[in-house]
């Protein structure tokens, strides 16, 4: 594995414990041998370049440092990266993407080169992937949005009598509660709570909650939710968006240890648009909405989409009142459609899983 490579596998560990900080992975190298590697630590923590180097001790000076995104030459929360860089005598230092934030792009590159250090930029698609959300939120102080929906051949997301349990297989959804590890928050409408009992849990290979959970999020528009609900039961926070619930009820539910926002309403109910502005001003960065079909409709009718995981099995369920995946108001003609871009498809057992980005309608 390369240096780089293994200065990525580092920050996708950091990614989902970072927000709004980005997760950055660093790797050391002095005399071909990794004398120093880290990640970015939880919000306030350190970054991933001082961590590395705090290992690497006096084994920093006269090295080569490979990180994923450019180290950043302001102190804020943490010193600057690139005076710890400096100082420590790096020699040479790879970086894999620049810093998205307008204010300070190329900033740091240049503060090392002016400092006599050799600086060798060669973007990198991964690291652009792991940083998109940071660069979306640092920008438009909103959540990255992604989709994640499991269907089978024919576009169903349930039979007609509401089943869903297992389209896809045991490798798919272990993938999906990856996805949701490296969230921030993981978004459900109320409907599907009613009907699929979800308890949104990140949980690993062997079905165990991990320690780090995101933050729940229900969209309930009209306050229907029980107060029992399985989705209140499960390890980690949960917040509710609503237009309209009763004074007691929400007392009950804060009681309990439950979020409830009001958020205005618009022709479909909550204001999703409203309701990111409120999740990204609360530190937000990675947001994954799973269903149902009422939701994440309303999310590509709106226009809020930034990135698709679909799971596709292998399997026809048929069923003209079984649910779909995409729902809301659609296109009402093919040249309408949504196109998505850099779509890729893996093999996930007997699965396939396809990524790709909507292309915005001008």
């Amino acid at each position: 594995m390369g240096y780089m490579n293994r200065a990525l596998k580092l920050a996708r560990r950091a990614l989902g414990t970072t927000s709004p900080n980005p997760a950055v992975g660093a790797v050391l190298v002095n005399n071909d041998s990794v004398v120093g590697e880290g990640f970015t630590q939880p919000y306030g923590g350190r970054h991933a370049e001082i961590e590395a180097m705090l290992q690497a001790g006096n084994k920093a000076k006269n090295s080569t440092i490979y990180i994923t995104l450019e180290p950043h030459c302001f102190s804020g929360n943490n010193p600057s990266c690139t005076r710890a860089i400096i100082d420590a005598g790096v020699n040479e230092v790879h970086i894999a993407a620049l810093d998205p934030n307008p204010k300070v792009n190329g900033l740091g590159k240049k503060e090392l080169e002016n400092a006599g250090l050799k600086v060798i930029f060669e973007e990198n698609k991964e690291a652009l992937e792991i940083t998109e959300g940071f660069a979306k939120h640092i920008k438009t102080n909103m959540p990255f949005v992604t989709v994640k929906f499991a269907m089978s051949l024919d576009g169903k997301i349930s039979t007609q009598s509401g089943d869903s349990k297992w389209i896809t297989g045991e490798s798919s959804r272990v993938l999906g509660h990856e996805l949701r590890r490296i969230s921030d928050a993981v978004m459900v409408g109320s409907n599907t709570v009613l009907r699929d009992s979800p308890r949104l849990t990140a949980r690993n290979e062997k079905g165990i909650p991990l320690e780090k959970q995101p933050l729940r999020i229900v969209v309930d528009t009209h306050g229907k939710l029980p107060e029992d609900s399985s989705i209140f039961k499960g390890p980690g926070e949960t917040l509710i968006a609503t237009t309209n619930m009763s004074r007691s009820k929400v007392d009950r539910l804060t009681n309990q240890g439950i979020t409830v926002i009001t958020i205005p309403s618009d022709e479909t109910g909550v204001s999703l648009t409203k309701l990111l502005e409120f999740l990204g001003s609360a530190g937000i960065v990675n947001l994954l909405v799973e269903g149902g079909g009422t939701l994440i409709g309303s999310f590509f009718d709106k226009g809020l989409v930034d990135k698709i995981h679909a799971f596709l099995a292998p399997i026809v369920i048929g069923g003209k009142d079984a649910l779909s995946p995409v729902e809301g108001i659609g296109a009402k003609n093919i040249s309408q459609s949504l196109n998505l871009s850099n779509l890729s498809v893996n093999r996930i057992g007997s699965d396939l899983m396809l990524k790709a980005y909507p292309q915005r309608r001008s």
